[in-house]
């Protein structure tokens, strides 16, 4: 997508994705199974070792979302997985992999649609068996996508991405380049249509489990990549509308407020107003938190006291909604002494935040 088109495109979408739909209920009755509270997470591989576990218990983040491998979906390793946690006192959140999200072949109605649906109602079964009761998906059907590494505070590394250079997607091994990443222009409707067939088949699946399904926002929340639209998870009404469609107690938001501050007035609601909103609903499960220099059509990750924006003031806002799932980092730039530093940097101001909310939170 060329700049000057960049503005007047994303008008079109957001029009297009304000559709009527039925509100949420405010305030419904609590039936998620995990514990009251804000959860302080940390991401984990497929096999945490003991020093990972200790370094947990260190900065005091009780919770994981654990990455494996598409291969280890299954509930003995899930299972195997929660228990060598468990064994050090801590809990975990979720178990995700890159076939659980991100499926070109669900999203563009691929071949080969169908087997990746039926795989993800296992997946929703496997975690449902050990006891695991949250999982993420993302519907982006090119990839994440960046451009060249840039700095940020100290001359740390970071992602960044500039709309101008165009740069590429990227997920599961694979690569996706413009200017047509599968040969030609998808429509709007035609990702809502796949979008709709896909959660109306898993949905039920969720529930039968008791599995929550946090949506994550596209990243980035650019209205059209390589001739694929990211507008379903691009804009708020778009959120809205999607979740209508699911209608289903166990179908909700992993807030990422990374990618909605690289959306900005794309998004067409701020952060804050965002999370009252979905938080007000219970539809808020997981939080990602990291902050931006600046939004769309340029951006650089940063560290999370370092951005554009004010990240207490989301912090307040999950608060005030009574938000108890977990809020984990995201995307760390690379810091001088290893990648425990950036998460551990992370999770201190994290853990602040949450403190200095709980302290001065006065309910109405």
């Amino acid at each position: 997508m060329k700049r000057r088109d960049f503005a007047l495109h994303a008008a079109s979408l957001a029009a297009a994705a304000s559709a009527p739909a039925a509100p949420l209920k405010v305030n419904p009755p609590k039936i998620t199974p995990w514990s009251p509270g804000m959860k302080m997470a940390m991401q984990l591989g497929a096999d945490p070792s003991d020093e990972d576990l200790q370094f947990m218990n260190q900065v005091g983040a009780r919770y994981t979302s654990v990455t494996i491998k598409r291969e280890d979906d299954n509930v003995e390793n899930f299972r195997r997985i929660k228990a060598k946690v468990e064994s050090a006192g801590l809990r975990v959140f979720n178990i995700g992999h890159d076939g659980n999200r991100n499926q070109e072949e669900i999203v563009l109605n691929l071949p080969g649609r169908e087997e990746r649906i039926e795989a993800y109602k296992r997946y929703l079964q496997n975690c449902g068996k050990a006891g695991i009761h949250y999982v993420t998906y993302a519907h982006m059907g090119n990839g994440i996508w960046a451009t060249e590494r840039e700095t940020t505070r100290g001359n740390a590394s970071a992602r960044a991405f500039n709309l101008a250079k165009g740069g590429q997607g990227t997920w599961a091994g694979k690569i996706f380049k413009g200017p047509l990443s599968h040969g030609r222009v998808y429509t709007e409707q035609e990702l809502w249509d796949n979008y709709e067939y896909f959660i109306r088949k898993v949905a039920p699946v969720a529930e039968e489990n008791n599995v929550f399904i946090g949506i994550h926002p596209d990243d980035p929340p650019v209205p059209m990549l390589a001739g694929v639209p990211r507008h379903i998870f691009g804009t708020f009404e778009g959120y809205k509308r999607a979740l209508e469609v699911a209608n289903s107690t166990h179908v909700g938001v992993c807030f990422c407020i990374g990618t909605w501050l690289e959306g900005g007035e794309l998004m067409g609601a701020d952060v804050v107003s965002a999370i009252k909103y979905f938080g007000e609903r219970g539809k808020i499960w997981k939080v990602h938190m990291r902050n931006m220099s600046a939004p769309l059509p340029h951006f650089v990750e940063t560290f999370v006291d370092n951005g554009y924006y004010d990240m207490y003031a989301a912090m307040k806002a999950l608060r005030e909604v009574n938000f108890d799932g977990i809020i984990i980092g995201d995307h760390f730039p690379t810091m001088v002494g290893g990648p425990r530093v950036a998460v551990g940097y992370t999770v201190a101001w994290i853990r602040a935040m949450i403190d200095r909310a709980n302290a001065e939170y006065k309910p109405a």
